[in-house]
C-alpha cells in the first residue's frame, strides 16, 4: 500500500516524519551535472541505471543532461519508467519468463525496450514473445567479463548468439552487455584497473570478431560508479551504466580514491530513546536502511557510531550523542536497496522540503 508522504513542500527538514528518504537536492544536481561533464570529452554516452533510483522523475532529469536512456534490471522497472515518459530502456539482465517477455513487448507502442540474453534458449523465448506481439525486439548479448554472474564467454560463443539474433525476422542485434559488477567496490585503484583491463580484453576481442562477421554492435554497454572513468577512457565501451553516482553511499566511500560525487541520499531518523549514558536509539533499523554493505554512517556527528540494527531500531553509541527527539541523517551502506524501502523521496534544499517524488518502481521484482 502506498504510504502517505512524510512531508509537504515548505516544511523544515527537522519536521519531516521519520524514517524518511531524504535527497539533498544541491548534492544530487551537482552529481548529475558532474557525470555529464566528465563523460562529455570522452564521447561515451550515459545510460543511467534506474535500479538505483526507480524513478521516472529522476530518469528524465538525467536525460535532460544528455543521458541516452535508462537501464533497469526488471520488467516492472521498465514498465514504471515507460509509463512515466522514459522512451529508451534497456533491461540489462536476462528475462526468460514468457509472461514477463509479453509485458516487455507490450511496451513497444510507448517506448523502445531492449533486453539481454546469454543463451540460445533465452533468445528463442524472446523471439516467440516478439512474434506474438508483432514487433521486432532488440537483444544484446551479455558476456561475462569477470564478474562470474550472467553472461556467455567472450569471443566465438558470444558471436554465435549474436548471429542467431541477427538472423531472426523478429529480433534486432543490439550489441554487447559487458558489465563487471564486482569491480565497482574493489578497494584499491589498482585492483579496479586490473579488473577492467581484463574486461576490456574480452570485450575488445568480441567486438573485433563481431565486425569480422559483418555485425556492428550499436551498444557496447557496462561500467558502474566505481569504474566508469576506466571504461569511458578505453575506447571500447560506448555506453556507461552508472547508477549510484546520483546518490552515493557509505560503501563507495570506503574505496580508496572514491568516485568524485557528493553524498546526496540520506535516511532521516529520530532519537526515540536514550536508555542509558553513551547510548541512543533511533527509529531506523533493518526496515529503514539496508545493511548488506555494512551499517550506515551517522552524518554530522563525528563522535557517534551506528552500532547495530534490529527491525525497527538502530543503536547509536559514542560521544556527543543526539538528544531525545532530535532528527539526524544516516548515510546508507548501500543506496539501491535502501531506496526500495520507501514510497517517497523528500527533496530538501537548504533545510526546507522543496519536492516529493514517488519511488514509482519500488518493489518491482517481477
Amino acid at each position: 500500500m502506498l504510504q502517505p508522504p512524510p512531508a509537504e513542500p515548505g516544511m523544515r527538514e527537522e519536521d519531516v516524519d521519520t524514517p524518511a528518504l531524504v535527497l539533498d537536492l544541491d548534492a544530487f544536481e551537482h552529481n548529475l551535472d558532474l557525470m555529464a561533464a566528465l563523460l562529455a570529452p570522452t564521447g561515451t554516452k550515459l545510460r543511467a541505471h534506474a535500479k538505483t533510483h526507480k524513478s521516472p522523475v529522476i530518469a528524465l532529469q538525467q536525460m535532460r543532461r544528455g543521458a541516452v536512456g535508462q537501464c533497469v534490471q526488471k520488467v516492472a522497472e521498465a514498465e514504471a519508467l515507460a509509463w512515466g515518459g522514459v522512451l529508451d530502456i534497456l533491461v540489462s539482465n536476462e528475462v526468460i519468463s514468457p509472461r514477463k517477455l509479453a509485458r516487455l513487448a507490450a511496451l513497444a507502442p510507448i517506448a523502445k525496450a531492449a533486453v539481454c540474453a546469454d543463451d540460445e534458449r533465452g533468445i528463442a523465448l524472446i523471439e516467440q514473445a516478439a512474434e506474438a506481439a508483432g514487433i521486432r525486439m532488440t537483444v544484446l548479448v551479455e558476456i561475462d567479463v569477470g564478474a562470474g554472474r550472467c553472461g556467455v564467454e567472450p569471443g566465438p560463443p558470444a558471436v554465435a548468439l549474436a548471429e542467431r539474433i541477427a538472423g531472426s525476422r523478429h529480433l534486432i542485434f543490439g550489441g554487447l552487455q559487458a558489465y563487471h559488477g564486482s569491480a565497482q567496490h574493489r578497494r584499491t585503484p589498482e585492483a579496479r584497473r586490473q579488473a577492467i583491463s581484463f574486461a576490456a580484453e574480452g570485450t575488445r576481442r568480441t567486438v573485433e570478431q563481431l565486425r569480422q562477421r559483418g555485425l556492428e554492435p550499436a551498444i557496447v554497454g557496462g561500467a558502474g560508479t566505481g569504474t566508469f572513468a576506466l571504461e569511458a577512457a578505453s575506447g571500447i565501451w560506448n555506453e556507461i551504466q552508472a547508477g549510484s553516482y546520483a546518490f552515493m553511499d557509505a560503501d563507495y566511500g570506503r574505496n580508496e580514491d572514491p568516485p568524485p560525487f557528493r553524498q546526496a541520499l540520506f535516511v532521516l531518523a529520530e532519537v526515540m530513546s536514550s536508555p542509558r549514558p553513551g547510548v541512543a536509539v533511533v527509529d531506523a533499523g533493518h526496515k529503514a536502511v539496508a545493511v548488506d554493505s555494512g551499517l550506515p554512517l551517522v552524518h554530522g556527528f563525528p563522535g557517534v557510531t551506528y552500532t547495530g540494527a534490529s527491525d525497527e531500531h538502530g543503536t547509536l553509541a559514542g560521544e556527543g550523542l543526539p538528544k531525545l527527539g532530535q532528527k539526524l541523517r544516516l548515510v546508507p551502506g548501500h543506496c539501491d536497496p535502501t531506496v526500495d524501502r520507501y514510497d517517497w523521496y523528500v527533496g530538501v534544499r537548504k533545510g526546507r522540503v522543496e519536492c516529493l517524488w514517488p519511488v514509482a518502481a519500488r518493489g518491482g521484482m517481477a
